[in-house]
């Protein structure tokens, strides 16, 4: 696991564009929203209802469609309809769920075996080659993973691949 400030993990050109005043009120406004509406005795499915308002509030708007597909807890379609491709994949666990969720010392969790199996779902059954990011995160945390990783690591990996398709 190689860990990366945020500095470093942005594409450099992202580094060059200036937020303007109104985009840092409005992240700001909708992450005070989102923290706020946290209710740690609440579902899985609440939270994950949070962390979508807030991603389509925030970011997305109407360019992007968010919705589950299949078993996904959320995704990130690269159009505005629900038929266009899925770019970001995402595995919500409610903040209290510690045992599921990633840790920085552990990947191997419910949380990251589900992003696991949801990428090759998408990429080898669907043969959808637009994914972008995989996501994990619980609100408080947001592990973020460049799909090239699940490329080069799961979908490139011959007898993983054919123990998926078997199973």
């Amino acid at each position: 696991l190689k860990l990366l400030k945020p500095r470093l993990a942005l594409n450099k050109a992202f580094l060059k564009v200036k937020p303007n005043r109104p985009e840092i009120e409005l992240f700001k406004s909708n992450l005070i929203r989102m923290i706020d509406n946290i209710n740690e005795s609440e579902s899985e499915e609440f939270h994950k209802n949070e962390v979508s308002r807030f991603l389509q509030n925030t970011f997305y708007g109407s360019n992007h469609y968010i919705n589950t597909k299949d078993r996904k807890d959320l995704v990130i379609h690269n159009g505005a309809a629900a038929t266009s491709t899925v770019g970001v994949i995402i595995e919500a666990k409610k903040p209290a769920n510690k045992a599921e969720m990633l840790k920085v010392n552990n990947l191997n969790t419910k949380a990251f075996q589900e992003l696991v199996l949801y990428y090759l779902q998408e990429r080898i059954i669907n043969k959808n080659t637009e994914i972008k990011h995989l996501i994990a995160t619980n609100i408080y945390e947001w592990y973020i993973f460049d799909a090239q990783l699940f490329e080069k690591l799961f979908a490139q990996n011959k007898s993983l691949v054919k123990k998926f398709i078997d199973f």
